[in-house]
């Protein structure tokens, strides 16, 4: 018994040494998420199986178990149609977000003359076009660009894709600019994926006559997959907390209302997140698949 002890504390030591830098990271949010996060989630979570009313004395629970996910499964049509469409516009713009910070990333990762000016002016829109200093800027009409007005772009779409697909795509033309605002922190991580493949294996295929294009093909892309991975999931997050996400806007209004209130509004709200939480595990799953093919 003494021995098997001492194996697994020296098993638990080891292991401790190379997870306990990260741990240390984690630290800080998990210490804020117990304090400031995890009370009010489970709050929703005991209000989504309950109808909630005002009353004189305060706050009243009526248990009705998933009712309020029947109703808003089958009685909310507008929750249905909104998250389908907000949902088309995510599939068109988290690959285009991926795609314009893998190319910007690869651009930036080159030694030239002002380099690090560049990587800080595509993060600042990280730091300045967050929270209300975004919503206010949309609210300008500062988040959009107007060359879908000007050039009558929206025939042209409707045409082209058809109307059920036309405002999904419109939607994100007119949203181009959120491209630029949210690759940010893509950037970064591409910038810190292309640090991790080390500069003998360039060298190497060099010398045997592969040229860049080749390179990039047999050596950058599959290096890169599971940075792929990270920011997509990182994307998806970001795009599904939008400030002007459509759905979190319905929540918001039945909250309020008295033919639904707190119970129902929570409902959508966890709904929502079963969601984006099954999207989630889909890119992890299909990350983890490509890293074992490889």
């Amino acid at each position: 018994m003494a021995r098997q002890f001492n194996a697994q504390r020296e098993r638990f030591l080891y292991k401790w040494k190379d997870y306990s830098a990260g741990y240390l990271f984690l630290l800080p949010w998990t210490i804020g998420f117990i304090v400031f996060m995890a009370f009010p989630i489970g709050w929703s979570l005991f209000m989504s199986v309950n109808n909630v009313s005002f009353q004189s004395t305060g706050m009243a629970y009526t248990f009705v178990g998933l009712e309020n996910f029947r109703r808003v499964l089958v009685e909310d049509s507008e929750y249905s149609v909104k998250l389908l469409m907000y949902f088309q516009e995510i599939v068109l713009m988290v690959p285009l977000i991926i795609i314009f910070s893998f190319l910007v990333s690869i651009l930036l990762a080159q030694q030239f003359r002002g380099r690090t000016f560049y990587r800080a002016l595509f993060f600042l829109p990280v730091i300045f076009a967050t929270g209300q200093v975004l919503m206010e800027l949309f609210s300008q009409g500062q988040g959009e660009l107007p060359f879908i007005a000007q050039y009558g772009l929206e025939g042209i779409v409707y045409e082209a894709v058809g109307r059920q697909f036309a405002e999904p795509v419109l939607g994100v033309m007119s949203k181009a600019v959120i491209i630029l605002w949210y690759s940010g922190v893509q950037i970064l991580i591409f910038i810190s994926g292309f640090q991790t493949i080390p500069k003998s294996i360039y060298e190497a295929i060099r010398i045997d006559g592969a040229s860049p294009w080749e390179s990039f093909w047999k050596i950058t892309l599959p290096g890169m997959k599971p940075f792929i991975g990270l920011c997509t999931l990182y994307t998806l997050v970001d795009m599904f907390t939008f400030p002007f996400n459509p759905i979190m806007e319905l929540v918001s209004k039945h909250m309020f209302l008295q033919k639904t209130g707190y119970g129902y509004s929570s409902a959508m709200a966890w709904m929502y997140f079963a969601i984006v939480l099954v999207l989630m595990l889909i890119v992890v799953w299909f990350t983890s698949r490509t890293r074992q093919a490889k």
